[in-house]
């Protein structure tokens, strides 16, 4: 029982940690153009200098806005999620389920879910024509990531 524990602290810590990561690293579109490479994030395009990106602030890219918000929520879900789970932990009678914390996370899966959808539908609406011929970044890859390690550690609370 107590490496079932360990391994879903670890399951918890690795999730945050990939969610911090893909929300603030800058390669959720990679872009090469001979020596020059440019790295675009949910806020800002980068290869030597960062510009924001194009009309993030406005109406025209709500979607955007909304990939921001959900990658955030998703984020800070998950960083409660643990911190309920640790209470729980101490707190519920042995047997009883982490059903509170199971929630959590899974709210945390599907804004992360919903968040990289919305990216992979909407991208090319953001992203100016000299950025289109691109591919996801390492960013995306890991945001996609944590929504699957949460609903493997949800599936693991109910059946415990």
């Amino acid at each position: 029982m107590l490496v079932i524990l360990a391994f879903i602290i670890l399951f918890h810590i690795i999730s945050g940690i990939l969610l911090f990561i893909s929300t603030i690293n800058n390669a959720w579109w990679v872009v090469s153009s001979g020596a020059n490479v440019i790295y675009t994030d949910l806020w800002y395009s980068c290869n030597i200098t960062c510009i924001p990106v194009k009309n993030s602030a406005s109406t025209e890219a709500a979607y955007l806005q909304a990939v921001q918000a959900t990658m955030i929520l998703a984020t800070i879900l998950c960083c409660v999620g643990f911190f309920v789970f640790i209470l729980q932990l101490f707190r519920l009678k042995q047997g009883e389920r982490f059903v509170f914390t199971a929630i959590i996370q899974l709210l945390s899966a599907l804004c992360v879910l919903i968040g990289a959808s919305i990216y992979t539908a909407e991208r090319e609406g953001f992203t100016e024509e000299s950025l289109r011929k691109g591919a996801y970044g390492s960013s995306y890859v890991l945001a996609w990531d944590p929504g699957q390690r949460q609903h493997i550690k949800v599936y693991d609370w109910a059946h415990c």
